[in-house]
């Protein structure tokens, strides 16, 4: 075990679009693990873009960070030490945890990684909280079946890329918005999609759209939000289905732009917009688990991480999901399990 605990701590909040400067790294002491909980050694970190929003003061629906605050993170982890947790050393574990080498937290805060389903980074991505958004937001909130057509922003993206498989496995017509042509390639050829439409080439969303999907949009899957957004509202069809999970386009504005106004259009097509957690769904969320690790062993949904090595890089992997530099999962990898 290393003497010495790197951890980030939040430095400032951001004035729009984060940088270098709203993170700190400091080193201390290893934590000792009380009693009920153990002591986790970091093998993967996760970043998300709804971090964002927890480095800003005002309220939302993850609690904010104050500035001094260690981050946090899905991380994965390996069992150092413990204290009554039911866990033992060496034991690979997934939670909540600092963005941090080494972190302590209590037992009911840890989930159990089973290394049979599949590389434990995947507890963070495909079999974790993006794949079981993927899941639900698709089946439930969604409600895509088959012959109809769904379209999904930010589809090269951990979140985006499951839900679009999901929607092809439900006998759907599959439409993907993707930042370049390398993420295009990979939705129409990696994973299946029947379309993908490159919205930095494309000046008219719109067109594009009609192109795509001649036929209307019936289920649509939003981690986007803005002008993409308001062009799917006017081609959604009678007793369409929208899914809002993520509104990546928003998160650095500091004022919120006004754009056109499209709720009449809901009225035209009598549409369904939901927006949704993945953690209102906590109690299938091993059925959900259950039936992603059987889809990725048949080969039926593909995935792809991203992974930044080291730490202290870790901001770094954060602020390029706003420059769109990922596709699939994005992870920092910081250690290595023990032999």
């Amino acid at each position: 075990m290393s003497e010495t605990n790197r951890k980030f701590l939040l430095a400032k909040r951001p004035d729009g679009r984060p940088d270098r400067d709203t993170f700190e790294l400091v080193e201390e002491d290893v934590p000792e693990p009380g009693p009920g909980e153990a002591l986790v050694r970091t093998l993967y970190l996760s970043v998300d873009p709804y971090m964002r929003g927890r480095m800003d003061a005002g309220e939302s629906y993850a609690e904010p960070w104050d500035v001094g605050d260690p981050l946090q993170a899905g991380v994965v982890g390996e069992v150092v030490d413990e204290r009554g947790t039911g866990f033992e050393a060496g034991d690979v574990v997934t939670g909540n945890l600092e963005w941090a080498d080494y972190a302590t937290a209590r037992g009911a805060e840890l989930q159990p990684v089973d290394p049979d389903l599949g590389p434990v980074s995947t507890a963070l991505g495909v079999l974790g909280m993006p794949g079981r958004t993927a899941y639900f937001g698709t089946r439930e909130v969604a409600d895509v079946a088959a012959g109809d057509t769904f379209v999904v922003t930010g589809a090269a993206g951990a979140v985006g890329s499951v839900a679009g498989q999901i929607a092809k496995l439900s006998g759907a017509r599959v439409v993907g918005f993707a930042g370049s042509e390398e993420k295009v390639a990979f939705l129409e050829d990696d994973l299946g999609f029947d379309a993908a439409i490159n919205y930095k080439e494309t000046d008219d969303y719109g067109a594009a759209l009609d192109d795509a999907a001649p036929e209307g949009v019936d289920a649509y899957f939003d981690n986007v939000g803005g002008e993409i957004t308001d062009a799917v509202f006017t081609r959604l069809n009678v007793d369409a289905s929208v899914a809002v999970c993520g509104q990546i386009s928003l998160y650095n504005a500091q004022e919120l732009p006004t754009g056109p106004r499209k709720l009449p259009t809901l009225i035209e097509s009598r549409a369904t917009v939901e927006g949704f957690l993945v953690g209102d769904f906590a109690p299938r969320f091993e059925q959900a688990t259950r039936d992603l690790a059987t889809w990725v062993g048949a080969g039926e949904i593909e995935y792809r991480e991203t992974v930044t090595e080291g730490l202290e890089n870790a901001p770094d992997a954060f602020l390029g999901l706003f420059e769109g530099e990922n596709i699939g999962k994005q992870l920092v990898k910081v250690g290595e399990r023990s032999e």
